[in-house]
């Protein structure tokens, strides 16, 4: 296999029987060096939870599930290489930070790639598959908080469309730190 045939993949939702995978790449993704800036969550954390919890959590963002998608990337020798979740917040709801949801919209979160399959069109081929579904379901606008310091993330998004809405997110567990909302409006 050449080295273009080893980086060919495909974008899906996860299926609610792979709970072993998602759980395994979440493990992974708690592990990398930027994690502590990227998620909400240690591995420790992770780590300890049950597997009931794996599994009602990838039932949760499976196809047919109204509340969430989860979207992956899958190698050609069915390595699972990235992923990213979209959290349907309804109006008039409070979000995660206890904010009040203005309309109904998505929110990109757990977003990872692997290490080696950096620069490789995963991280954009899953935001697109996730702002499609988005949509598609009807959802006014999505949105993704990101941590001040994380240049990179930040690039990416603009570059995808995403703007700074100027909502900024004070981080309970690093006080004096805080993370930046984007946002997409709807139908790019």
């Amino acid at each position: 296999m050449s080295d273009e045939d080893e980086r060919k993949y495909v974008v899906r939702t996860v299926e609610a029987e792979e709970w072993r995978q998602a759980r395994a790449l979440r493990l992974l993704a708690l592990r990398d060096p930027v994690a502590p800036i990227a998620f909400l969550e240690t591995y420790e954390t992770a780590l300890a939870r049950p597997d009931s919890f794996w599994q009602e959590r990838t039932a949760g963002a499976a196809e047919g599930s109204a509340g969430a998608r989860q979207f992956v990337a899958v190698a050609a020798d069915g390595e699972w290489v990235g992923t990213l979740t979209v959290l349907v917040e309804e109006a008039g709801s409070t979000d995660w930070a206890g904010f009040p949801v203005e309309r109904r919209q998505g929110h990109v979160v757990a977003v990872f790639v692997r290490q080696d399959w950096r620069g490789t069109g995963v991280s954009a081929a899953l935001l697109d598959a996730a702002v499609a579904w988005a949509w598609r379901t009807g959802l006014e606008r999505v949105r993704l908080i990101v941590h001040e310091d994380n240049g990179r993330a930040q690039s990416f998004y603009r570059r995808a469309g995403f703007v700074p809405s100027g909502v900024t997110v004070p981080l309970e567990q690093a006080p004096g730190e805080t993370e930046l909302e984007f946002v997409l409006e709807g139908g790019r």
